[in-house]
């Protein structure tokens, strides 16, 4: 009966991360450079672009701010397009450009500080808030009376217990079931005598116990869609470290990360600390982020990034675990005084502290002209009823919408098929709160120590926006960021058949894409660039 139920627990957890592409075929690598007309394939039509539209046009270089976990500033595909902060490049330990950033040569860090030492790990913003309301409200009674503000309080803090104990449990599952299934995999390992064993080997292999019969069949499965063993067993081992990290650092109320940065960390005013390390120690997500918004198209190596004459300028924020608010907010604010145009932001989370402290960065950068694009999220979530922070409303002191930020794009992950299951399974959608879809599955980029790798997610989608959006700027950069925005919304191919998405009660269902994005659609380089010289000729025939 134990073994069921880990078999049960490991079909629920385990098979669902090996499975997030949905698709068992793969696409071509550049599949989200490509045009379904051309290749077959539900890409951007970014090449199309280049091919018809842009080789004899000139284009001026483009800021782009890469708000992550860390960017591998000297990858082979991405070293040369790097921003620079010319003005106090030197390490010199001086602030030579007065900016506040001491020699901030590539961008900041905001989690480490000024000995060198950074912060990898985190809690969720939940596990924080919890933490900081329990000592007030773990003994309340609904009947306790309380202030109206502190009912509010409770009601939000009960809330926060319910999510956090069931991602705990989520968490603990996962730990066991990945755990007990990587010991299985590698005894069977062991004794088929090989170091990469095919689908061959283990369909001869005779399993020892119901746990080694449950591992064979998920292998066999895994198998049979990526025949590569080093993929599968290396998903596997990401597994348990995913899980592990759960466990110990994102829902552990006892860990701290904050006295590494030894900010005031309460003052959400304070604006400058960290250090000049904008790699870190994890670089993964905000490598391959920056690749897919701009890897060097023309070197002959790597991939093809979206946009061909971009900087990217690193920012590293996220930890493994929430980012915080206040982070978030020095993050856009340093971006945008420091020249940045357009601002990918592939991060999110459940709960928030300090909304209003980044709604108020988010004004800034929308003063100075800034676009800001956002992941929607991994949770096959509707938005529009759970919230997914940070986002464009704005909301005062009681939580009450203040209205939205403009110029800010919400996107979801869609895969290279035209079919029922163009919506990644796993990305967040919403008819209002989320503007377009973009190529999310199996996307090929950059990776830390010039390798590369497919990762995919909403994290993804995103960056496939920033490029296009700072393609835009790039060739017409008259053009404010209202009216780019305006250009992707309306030049998306749109989609006819139904898709396949979550419903809250966990069910699939099939809805239009009318019903799941403001657009019903996905963005489309091509279709982009014409409405771009479209408007950009409009002056021009007024006068």
């Amino acid at each position: 009966m134990a073994f069921r139920k880990l078999l049960h627990a490991l079909v629920i957890v385990f098979l669902p991360l090996f499975s997030l592409g949905q698709a068992k075929d793969a696409p071509p690598s550049n599949w989200f450079n490509l045009d379904f007309e051309r290749d077959g394939v539900m890409g951007i039509s970014t090449e199309k672009a280049y091919d018809l539209l842009l080789k004899d046009k000139k284009s001026t270089p483009v800021v782009v701010a890469v708000i992550d976990g860390g960017v591998d500033v000297r990858h082979e595909d991405l070293k040369d397009i790097i921003w620079i902060n010319e003005k106090d490049s030197a390490a010199t330990g001086n602030d030579e450009d007065g900016n506040g950033y001491i020699n901030d040569k590539y961008g900041w860090n905001f989690l480490g500080n000024a000995n060198g030492e950074n912060v990898q790990y985190d809690n969720l913003e939940v596990t924080r808030l919890v933490h900081k309301l329990e000592p007030k409200y773990v003994s309340v009674l609904p009947s306790t009376p309380m202030s109206g503000e502190e009912r509010r309080e409770f009601a939000e803090y009960q809330k926060m217990v319910t999510y956090y104990a069931n991602k705990m449990q989520e968490a603990r599952f996962g730990q066991i079931s990945y755990t007990g299934l990587k010991r299985a995999v590698d005894t069977m390992v062991v004794r088929i005598g090989k170091e990469k064993p095919t689908l061959a080997d283990f369909d001869k292999y005779n399993a020892s116990g119901d746990l080694e019969k449950m591992a064979l069949r998920i292998v066999k499965k895994e198998l049979k869609d990526e025949p590569d063993f080093g993929k599968f067993y290396e998903e596997l081992e990401e597994g348990v470290t995913h899980f592990n990290n759960q466990v110990n650092y994102h829902l552990n109320k006892e860990y701290d990360s904050r006295p590494t940065v030894g900010d005031d960390y309460e003052n959400s005013q304070e604006r400058y600390y960290g250090n000049p390390d904008v790699t870190g120690p994890d670089a993964d997500h905000g490598t391959h982020v920056a690749g897919i918004i701009g890897a060097i198209r023309d070197n002959g190596i790597g991939i093809k990034g979206v946009a061909d004459n971009v900087r990217i300028m690193a920012i590293r924020t996220v930890p493994d675990g929430d980012e915080r608010d206040k982070d978030v907010a020095n993050s856009i604010r340093y971006a945008v005084e420091n020249g940045a145009k357009v601002i990918n932001m592939s991060f999110g989370k459940a709960f928030v502290k300090d909304k209003q402290v980044v709604d108020d960065a988010v004004k800034f950068a929308l003063e100075n002209d800034v676009l800001i694009i956002h992941a929607a999220g991994n949770d096959g979530q509707d938005n529009d009823a759970t919230p997914n922070f940070p986002n464009r409303n704005y909301v005062d002191s009681l939580g009450i919408n203040k209205g939205e930020a403009g110029a800010w794009i919400e996107v979801g992950a869609s895969q290279w098929k035209n079919d029922n299951d163009l919506v990644a399974s796993f990305s967040n959608y919403g008819r209002r709160s989320v503007d377009v879809f973009a190529p999310g599955v199996k996307i090929y980029a950059t990776m830390p120590g010039s390798k590369y790798k497919d990762q995919q997610g909403t994290s993804m989608a995103a960056p496939v926006v920033a490029g296009l959006a700072s393609l835009i700027r790039s060739y017409y950069p008259e053009l404010p960021a209202m009216e780019v925005k305006r250009i992707i919304m309306q030049s998306v191919t749109r989609v006819d058949q139904r898709v396949k998405v979550t419903g809250p009660d966990g069910q699939n269902r099939r809805v239009s894409m009318n019903d799941i994005c403001v657009t019903g659609g996905i963005v489309n380089a091509y279709k982009a660039l014409l409405l771009a010289e479209q408007q950009a000729l409009e002056p021009a025939k007024k006068k």
